[in-house]
C-alpha cells in the first residue's frame, strides 16, 4: 500500500538510479493546495505501484502557481512500465477534481555530487527547496560534470559560506543538456539573505563564481525556484 511521509527525500541514495522531476502550473495558492490534496486522495485510494518507485514527493512554489514533482525510480524502465499501467487513471482522478493543471515538462535526471553541511549531529529539517535549472546549449556529458566540479570549488573555496545551507545536489539531464541542483536550506529568507550578500560566495562577483557563471556553452543562467515539501509518499 502508500503511505504518507513528512520526511524529505534522500537525494544522494544509491539505489536512485533515475530521478525524475517535473512541473504543473496550477495558477493560486488555493489551486496548489486542492491538487496536493488531490494527489494524495488518488495514490493514498491506490496500491502502491511498483516496487521500483522509492519514493515521490510534491512541493509548492513559492510563486503561489506551480508545483514540483520528485519521484525516485529504480530504473527508467520501470518508470515505462508504470506510465504504460497506472499513470493515466491516476492523471484523470487528478484532473477531475482540479481541471485546467498545467503539465510544463518532465526531466531524467541522474545523481552527480552532492554538499552536505555538517553539523556534527543529525542533518536539520529543510525549511526550504531551491531547485537551480542550468540549460547548455547541445549535448555534452563532459560539460555537465566539468561546470558542476566547477560550483564544487567555487563553493569549496568560501572561508565562511553562507549560513543557512544545509545540502546542494546536482543532478545531470539524460539527454546532456541541463543540471539541477536541488539545494536545502534553513528557510526561504536564509537562501534570499544569501543571494544578495556582498562578498565572496553566492551572487558574488570573486573570480571562481565569475567562472562557473560565464561557462562556454551555458544558454540560460537558469531559474531560481523556491519550494515547501507538501507531500511525501512511499510504499508501506
Amino acid at each position: 500500500m502508500t503511505r504518507r511521509t513528512d520526511a524529505h527525500p534522500e537525494l544522494a541514495r544509491p539505489d536512485v538510479q533515475a530521478p525524475f522531476f517535473s512541473t504543473w502550473r496550477v495558477g493560486t495558492p488555493e489551486r496548489q493546495r486542492r491538487t496536493v490534496d488531490a494527489i494524495a486522495r488518488t495514490w493514498e485510494s491506490r496500491p502502491w505501484p511498483a516496487d521500483d518507485l522509492l519514493g515521490y514527493h510534491v512541493y509548492t512554489g513559492h510563486d503561489g502557481s506551480t508545483l514540483l514533482h520528485h519521484s525516485q525510480w529504480a530504473s527508467e524502465q520501470a518508470y515505462e512500465a508504470f506510465f504504460k499501467t497506472h499513470r493515466q487513471e491516476r492523471v484523470d482522478e487528478i484532473d477531475t477534481a482540479v481541471p485546467g493543471i498545467e503539465r510544463l515538462w518532465l526531466g531524467r535526471y541522474r545523481h552527480y555530487r552532492s554538499l552536505t553541511r555538517e553539523d556534527g549531529g543529525t542533518a536539520p529539517v529543510p525549511g526550504c527547496v531551491v531547485i537551480v535549472d542550468i540549460e547548455f546549449e547541445g549535448p555534452d556529458p563532459d560539460r555537465q560534470r566539468a561546470w558542476v566540479d566547477a560550483v564544487f570549488e567555487a563553493l569549496e573555496s568560501e572561508p565562511e559560506p553562507h549560513p543557512g545551507g544545509i545540502s546542494a545536489h546536482f543532478h545531470l539531464s539524460t539527454d546532456g543538456t541541463r543540471v539541477l541542483n536541488y539545494a536545502e536550506w534553513d528557510s526561504a529568507q536564509a537562501h534570499i539573505d544569501a543571494l544578495a550578500a556582498p562578498g565572496d560566495g553566492i551572487g558574488s562577483g570573486s573570480d571562481l563564481w565569475k567562472r562557473v557563471q560565464n561557462w562556454p556553452g551555458m544558454t540560460s543562467g537558469g531559474g531560481v525556484s523556491r519550494y515547501d515539501h507538501a507531500l511525501g509518499l512511499v510504499p508501506r
